[in-house]
């Protein structure tokens, strides 16, 4: 019998209505004759609520105790969401994650899997029941309670698919599937029906929140197809596969596919500067080092030239992340007798992702002359093969949003077969 896994969302389990709605749903996908693996999120804001809650209790919220306390979220809707199935007659059965056998590292809040064991939902879908599985956490080596960090649910899908041999891992989101574009930024995004690991790897590490970025990585490095759909209206969605080996959608490229796939925008990072830097070996491991070990994670980066033996590095954190980072900035700052530490929090990321600039000149090109057209400036650059990101102000996000989708052809109705703008 086919194996498909469904995760849904916050948004699609959000009351008692989405999670009938979601019940019905799969009720209809196992009267089809398919085994079911349902991985649920908490519902709404419960996270948040749960995160603001420790907070009003406590300064210290060690990392141990939040997971606990996180992990309940997850485990009230796979309960909620098994009694709904059992009021449409489907046989149904709820599992945390570590009694699926979800086994991960050590680290509270960011925890990475090891070994994903399954066993007991290979009895249960055995014997006919349809599995739910809370998503986002697992069981560390040290038997600890862990989460694997916030979107994990979609890590957590396609961590079962590849260890259960599905047919098919679908992800229920409150949108339709990948747009060329934030829709409620650009209004003349439209829906893309496939794109690759790669690109979407790209969207996801470039801010794109339709998917968690490790569970792409996931998905690429095994092989599990993901198709993002919509949870309120059961359209067919954005199937995201290896693009040498689409099984639904051919197995090149098209001719006629756009060489930008999309525009990709993130407000959640702040910039630090420090200033006056020591040009000498070693000052940028220092830097970088410390916070590493401190599980920030460090995106853009530039180097100034050096001038007078000092420079200046800025990069991008996490806007969460940002009291813990330039406490440690300034630590560093002070061993190596920098001149001083500066942030900036009202920044955004804009970035263009397309496999197809890989073999086309002149995309940078564009990119830049796009937004000085339309007075957008350029703060920090960062490329990859097939992405483009620039920082600018966050006042200016909207308006270089609009202006690059327009300059690659992505608005609904263009001719994605033309040719770029011509270079100025």
């Amino acid at each position: 019998m086919p194996l498909i896994v469904q995760k849904y969302g916050g948004t699609s389990v959000a009351d008692p209505d989405r999670m009938r709605a979601v019940a019905e749903n799969v009720a209809i996908t196992r009267r089809h004759g398919t085994d079911v693996v349902v991985v649920v999120s908490a519902m709404g804001k419960a996270t948040d609520n749960l995160i603001a809650l420790a907070g009003q209790v406590s300064a210290a919220r060690p990392g141990r105790e939040m997971d606990m306390l996180l992990t309940t979220g997850e485990r009230v809707s796979a309960a909620l969401l098994t009694m709904a199935l059992a009021d449409l007659g489907v046989d149904a059965v709820s599992f945390t994650g570590s009694q699926v056998g979800i086994i991960t590292d050590t680290v509270h809040g960011k925890a990475k899997i090891i070994e994903v064991r399954g066993d007991r939902v290979r009895e249960a879908l055995a014997v006919g029941k349809v599995c739910v599985v809370a998503g986002f956490q697992g069981v560390s080596t040290a038997k600890e309670i862990t989460t694997m960090g916030r979107g994990a649910s979609d890590l957590t899908a396609s961590a079962l698919a590849k260890a259960l041999g599905a047919d098919a891992c679908e992800i229920y989101t409150d949108v339709t599937g990948v747009f060329t574009a934030d829709p409620r930024l650009v209004p003349q995004a439209r829906k893309l029906t496939r794109v690759s690991f790669d690109e979407m790897l790209e969207m996801a590490g470039a801010g794109s929140k339709v998917l968690a970025l490790r569970s792409v990585e996931f998905a690429r490095n095994h092989g599990v197809a993901l198709h993002v759909r919509s949870a309120f209206t059961w359209e067919p969605g954005t199937w995201v596969t290896d693009e040498q080996d689409d099984r639904r959608g051919g197995k090149e490229r098209a001719v006629e596919d756009p060489i930008i796939s999309g525009v990709v925008t993130d407000t959640s990072e702040s910039k630090v500067t420090v200033v006056g830097v020591p040009d000498r070996p070693g000052v940028s491991a220092t830097l970088f080092e410390p916070l590493a070990a401190a599980n920030i994670n460090v995106d853009m980066i530039v180097q100034n030239t050096s001038t007078h033996g000092t420079t200046d590095i800025s990069f991008t954190v996490p806007s969460a992340d940002m009291t813990v980072a330039e406490d440690i900035v300034r630590r560093v700052a002070d061993e190596v007798g920098a001149a001083g530490v500066t942030h900036d929090a009202d920044i955004a990321k804009v970035s263009v992702v397309g496999a197809g600039m890989k073999s086309s000149p002149g995309i940078a090109a564009t990119m830049f002359r796009t937004l000085a057209d339309h007075g957008v400036n350029i703060e920090m650059i960062s490329t990859s093969t097939i992405r483009i990101s620039v920082v600018i102000a966050a006042a200016d996000v909207e308006r270089a949003a609009r202006s690059l989708h327009t300059a690659f052809g992505l608005d609904s109705g263009a001719d994605y077969g033309a040719p770029l703008p011509e270079r100025r």
